[in-house]
This record gives C-alpha cells, structure tokens and sequence, in this order.
C-alpha cells in the first residue's frame, strides 16, 4: 500500500512539473494598431517553433490607437480582431489586462502614447520590449528608461532592421573588416505628429547605429521635397550617413566602408530575427540593446530637426541635455456623453481650449503641454477629433475610450 502511495505521489508531482512546464509564457499586446501584431502573433503562436520562440503565446490585447492619426486609429479593428480570432482576449484597460499576461510588447504605431502606456507596464514589474518608435520625443525616451531603471524592470526597442541576419553577420565575421564608415537607407515618409525622421526613418538610423555602433556626436542634415540625407560625426572621426527616401523605389540596406573592402552589408531580413530577440529578453530579463545606444539614435533624429532649423551642424548631447531638462505638464481633457468638455475638471469650449492648454506653461521654453484625453462611451469620434484639432500647441500624450 506504501508503494502504491508513493507510486501516486510520484506520478501526480511529475504530471504537476509536466502540466507547469507546458504553460506558456503570456503576452500582451498594448496597441494593436500596426502590421507588426499579426506578424508577432504568428512567429510567437506557433506551437512548432523552435528555440527560442518556443512556449510563447499571445493572449491579451489592448486595442488603443490614436483617433488624430489616421495610420493608427484607422487599424485598431483589423489587428485586434486578428488577435481575437487566435484566442486573445481584449481588455478596456492595460491595468486590467496586466495580471494577465507575463510581458508586453507596447505595439502602437504612434509613439506619442508610449511613455503613458508603459508607465502602468513599468509599476507592475513585467517585462517590455517597444515597438518604433520608442516614444513622440526624446524626452519619453529618455523618461521611459529613467522610469524601468528606478523599478529594475527590463526594458528595450529596436527596429527590426537591426536583426536582419546579414547585417548581423558582417558584424560576427568581419566581412569588411574594421567598419570606418557606412550609408544606410530606409523609406523616410513623415508623420506630422513626430519628429521627422522617428516615422519611419528610424529603421534606417538603426540599421546605420547597428553596424557603426554607438559614438556619433554631430549630425548634419540636408532636406529635399523627395529626400533626406543625414551626415553623423563619430567621436572617433569615423562619418556614418542616413538617406531617407520619399520617391521612387523603397527598400532598405547599406554599403559598409571597411579596412578590407567596400561593399553592400545587407537587406531587410524580416520580423523573426527581432522576434527571436524578443524571446530571448523574456526569457533572460536581459535587454539586447543597451539604453544608452536607444538614446543616441533618437537623438541622432531630433538633432536632425535642429540641423534643419539652423542650417547647421548639431551636437547630440546639447539634444540629450535639453530633452533631459523638459518639464511635461499634465492636462486632463475629457469628452462627457453629453457633449460636455473639461479641462483638469473644469468646464471649457473646444474653442478655448488651446489657449488654456497654452496657459499651462506661461510661455515657459522647456515646459511641454501633455493632453490625456478620455472620452465617456458613446462620445462620436468626430466629436473627439474636433477636440484633437484644437489642441494648439499641447502635445496628445494619450487617448482613453471604452473599446467595448
């Protein structure tokens, strides 16, 4: 009879290990406003893969999007019913949604929101990878990361230009040697909600950052209706250079100046490599791309506005400097049922409610205006993007609604 029990015991504590090793790694989705949802669903659904995208479902969404931008409030729909349909389940909420679910990916097209969607992500200790761009500004950028340090919560963002398994393998072999200099280009649309170049010109700043690596200190940049071409300084002399295209033909890749030889480093290599790597930092806790190197290429993009502005070089650390000393000033707009607009609790027009967001700051130069707006169920998103329309100057930081 003892042998009988210990028999049983056994069994049932080895079933028990089995059972809990089959539980996959949870993932929640927080934007599901860009073709990047279906294309992770896919590489971390599937009950096939192999090491390291093994064990990975997604099993949460929270559809968010951004109603004055049409590239993501358009596309809330479409994903999340993609993401229903595999089983995920949609929250009104990312703090409902957050017990839930072991690690995000903060997948919102517009990166206005970012740095208000990880917050709730970053005080609940789960791990998080950011889709580009990383935020609106590099303010956020710089905040977001401040924010995981402060909590030691694991954090990263990279474009997936940056695995592209030939770029990666120029850099493991050495196949052009020493790389003194390279051209990267990407498509360059712009998006007058951000920074130029954070749109889309991100994926070709990464993949320049990926294969010079981090130490640029100037840039210089030169603008045409069709064109971008942003020239880097690195600290050690080395000149690195982005060409950012509106017409013609659209691809990716770059040419690497090397000790050995010249020659094209690569293509676009898909979403699994980045996927891999995403599953490899949920596994660890171990970030792939160091803060520091996110930093820079976000500065390396705002300082590409400045270069604009002033017809001159600009220094990447007279941009971090500035960005790091920003004050946001938080305004809570909300749309009632009724039509009824307020502002942090108070009455308002949507005619006046630029200059009272204006007012907020006193015309102070380091001080930014950043609108929460919620609007109650019901409220037409005409209404809403009426209300977005007189924002003025302040920034949209985030948009919250009943989805369901």
């Amino acid at each position: 009879m003892k042998n009988t029990t210990l028999f049983l015991f056994v069994f049932l504590s080895a079933a028990a290990v089995i059972s809990a090793a089959a539980e996959p790694f949870r993932i929640g989705v927080i934007g599901t406003t860009t073709s990047h949802v279906p294309a992770f669903a896919k590489a971390f659904n599937n009950p096939n893969a192999a090491e390291p995208l093994n064990g990975f479902k997604v099993v949460a969404a929270y559809p968010g999007g951004m109603p004055d931008n049409p590239n993501s409030w358009n596309r809330v729909k479409e994903y999340a019913d993609g993401l229903v349909k595999d089983g995920a389940k949609v929250y009104n909420t990312i703090e409902e949604m957050l017990p839930n679910v072991d690690g995000i990916l903060l997948e919102s097209v517009d990166g206005r929101p970012h740095l208000e969607q990880a917050k709730p992500v970053i005080a609940a200790g789960k791990p998080l990878y950011i889709d580009k761009p990383m935020a609106g500004t590099l303010a956020d950028v710089i905040t977001i990361f401040r924010l995981a340090k402060e909590k030691n919560v694991p954090v990263f963002s990279a474009s997936s230009l940056r695995y592209s398994p030939e770029f990666q393998k120029v850099l493991a072999e050495k196949t052009f040697g020493d790389i003194l200099g390279c051209d990267a280009w990407s498509p360059c649309t712009i998006n007058d909600k951000h920074p130029d170049l954070f749109w889309y010109g991100v994926h070709g700043v990464e993949t320049l950052f990926t294969l010079m690596g981090p130490g640029c200190v100037s840039v210089s940049r030169t603008q045409t209706a069709g064109t971008e071409v942003v020239a880097g300084v690195w600290k050690d002399g080395r000149i690195g250079t982005f060409r950012g295209t509106r017409t013609g033909k659209h691809d990716y890749g770059a040419v690497v100046f090397g000790s050995k030889d010249i020659g094209l480093a690569g293509k676009y290599g898909g979403y699994e490599p980045l996927a891999a790597q995403i599953a490899q930092f949920f596994k660890t806790g171990k970030a792939p791309v160091a803060a520091e190197e996110s930093i820079e290429i976000f500065a390396f993009m705002e300082a590409a506005d400045r270069s604009k502005i002033t017809g001159g070089s600009a220094a990447l650390a007279d941009v971090i400097a500035d960005a790091s000393q920003e004050v946001s000033v938080s305004a809570a707009v909300r749309i009632a049922a009724d039509g009824t607009l307020t502002l942090n609790g108070k009455e308002i027009t949507v005619g006046s409610l630029a200059a009272a967001l204006d007012g907020l700051v006193g015309g102070k130069a380091n001080h930014r205006v950043k609108v929460i707006l919620k609007s109650e169920k019901g409220v037409p998103i005409e209404t809403v993007q009426k209300v977005c329309s007189n924002l003025g100057k302040a920034m949209l930081a985030n948009y919250i609604y009943d989805y369901q």
